[in-house]
């Protein structure tokens, strides 16, 4: 009787050594099934994933209009957006027509619009820079316009000067910051950031001047205010003002997105595979500020969206920044909404958007930490 074709242990040359034929294709079936079962339920839950990530956004606007200190039924919600976006005449009361299209609509947009592009900074800087504590603010943009802010309290009364102030403001410490990392002709990545907390630590030493001469009465509470963020003035003119620099940042951002992973590497390995480090670092800094710049402008300094909401995004779809950008927009936005709505509900008058950021982030970034052992970077 044959031997059969196994494998001798006295055998010297054991990579020669070979199954049964039968016993490898019944192997190779099991394994491209195998494969073809995993590999199919791992695209449908990325194909249900980006889906929910598109239309999350939509979904917690079109929540936000009927919920509230003031109630409004869905069917009312409805029929109001359809009178507005088909510009029919609407035999709803003015009140609920004023409170839903007036009042919550530009309020949910503009938080959608801020949430998201203090995320999708974040989430751009933490790539950039190699550093998962990275946020939006790295690079003193937002101490600078609250610095801007404060100072157009003081000089003017009016809300226009406001946004101006603040949003230059805080591209000038942006550009202070790039400057003081340029000292040795190069802009290595510590450079950058220590530059931006010097520039931030400066500003934020300005703003405590402001307070101290502000008068107490009147412009003081006001420069506090602003500084704790809120999105209670909302208005479809600052969604058209801020909108602009928001939106150049937003779509800059998307357009470099893959860019990222090459920087994201280190100077040496980006250079070799042909990137051009200073100028693709550039463009990124310059669009994570423009669309920092115009949402802290017209919203005040809020804090954790940056650094926590990036952290999310790569618990879901990965490292990937050609797919952790668009989704850290989408996770953005949603959460800025629904802390909005949070913040105006919880009590009679509304907590500013700064405090519940922090109430929400800091607890639910120690979860995230414990969660990953942090290992999930």
């Amino acid at each position: 009787m044959p031997e059969p074709d196994i494998c001798r242990p006295e055998r010297e040359d054991r990579n020669k050594c070979r199954a049964h034929p039968w016993v490898e294709g019944a192997c190779a079936s099991y394994a491209g099934f195998l494969a073809t079962y995993v590999l199919g339920v791992n695209t449908i839950n990325k194909n249900m994933l980006y889906t929910l990530l598109l239309i999350g956004p939509l979904a917690c606007i079109f929540v936000s209009l009927f919920i509230g200190r003031y109630p409004i039924s869905i069917a009312i919600v409805a029929k109001i957006l359809w009178c507005k976006l088909s510009y029919s005449t609407c035999n709803i009361s003015q009140m609920h027509q004023t409170i839903v299209w007036d009042i919550r609509m530009p309020r949910a947009i503009l938080g959608a619009l801020v949430g998201g592009c203090l995320a999708i900074s974040g989430a751009s800087f933490q790539g950039l820079f190699r550093n998962p504590l990275v946020s939006s603010g790295i690079l003193g943009v937002t101490s600078g316009a609250g610095f801007g802010a404060a100072l157009a309290i003081l000089l003017f009364d009016a809300a226009a000067p406001i946004y101006l102030f603040a949003f230059l403001f805080g591209g000038l410490a942006v550009l202070l910051s790039y400057l003081i990392g340029r000292v040795y002709n190069t802009t290595p990545t510590i450079m950058l950031v220590l530059g931006g907390t010097i520039v931030s630590s400066v500003f934020a030493a300005l703003i405590s001047l402001t307070k101290y001469v502000a008068d107490p009465a009147d412009e003081l509470p006001t420069i506090v205010f602003w500084l704790m963020g809120s999105l209670a003035s909302a208005r479809y003119q600052d969604i058209m003002i801020a909108g602009i620099p928001m939106l150049v940042g937003i779509l800059g951002l998307l357009a470099i997105k893959w860019r990222i992973n090459v920087l994201s590497m280190g100077d040496k390995e980006a250079q070799t595979l042909g990137i051009n480090t200073r100028l693709n670092k550039g463009i990124v800094i310059v669009c994570a500020t423009l669309a920092t710049a115009g949402a802290v402008c017209v919203s005040g300094i809020i804090g954790w969206v940056g650094l926590v909401i990036p952290h999310i995004g790569r618990m879901l779809v990965g490292n990937d920044n050609r797919v952790l950008i668009p989704a850290s927009l989408s996770l953005g936005a949603c959460f800025l909404i629904l802390v909005d709505n949070l913040g105006r509900m919880l009590t009679g008058s509304e907590i500013p958007l700064g405090i519940l950021t922090a109430l929400v982030g800091g607890p639910f970034f120690v979860y995230l930490l414990k969660s990953t052992k942090g290992g999930g970077w």
